[in-house]
């Protein structure tokens, strides 16, 4: 049994946390009444790795082949598939997706940017995200076999478009 302070505990600490009932219980939120409009968001990651990793990826010598391209198609089959990996994201028809590198020699790193988009009730920053991450995560796979040491970070939303909240940029 709860008490009436177990209760206010409860309700404060899901304040803005719409993925939790009033009693606290997880859920898939409710998007059935939103409107739908055009939803947009981008998101960005890097990889830092040795000089010498970044060098067989840019010379397409790597031993499983042309790394980026991979990685591209790797990063857009994981926005498809956000819904299989996060318990209470939406599935979504996804309209767009679009994923670039870009290599930095002088901080020895790829970055990865990722723009979803869709026409739908609910954003689209989960996929955008899962992009970027399975992008670099790919780019590890990859090139693990010479260089265990690479580090992913940086992962985050730069932009958000449309839905009720508007636009959104970092």
């Amino acid at each position: 049994m709860t008490s009436q302070k177990d209760n206010d505990q409860t309700s404060a600490a899901n304040d803005g946390l719409t993925h939790f009932d009033a009693t606290g219980q997880a859920h898939m939120v409710d998007v059935g009444s939103k409107n739908e409009t055009h939803r947009i968001a981008i998101a960005s990651g890097i990889i830092r790795m040795k000089p010498e990793t970044l060098a067989i990826i840019e010379s397409g010598t790597a031993k499983k082949g042309d790394v980026l391209g991979i990685a591209r198609i790797a990063a857009i089959m994981g926005a498809k598939r956000t819904s299989d990996l996060i318990p209470l994201c939406h599935p979504l028809a996804l309209t767009r997706v679009t994923v670039d590198f870009s290599v930095d020699r002088t901080q020895s790193s790829i970055g990865c940017t990722a723009q979803v988009e869709t026409f739908g009730k609910t954003g689209v920053e989960m996929e955008a995200l899962t992009a970027v991450q399975i992008g670099l995560l790919t780019i590890y796979d990859m090139c693990k076999a010479v260089d265990r040491g690479m580090t992913m970070m940086d992962i985050k939303v730069l932009e958000k478009h449309g839905g009720k909240s508007g636009d959104w940029s970092a």
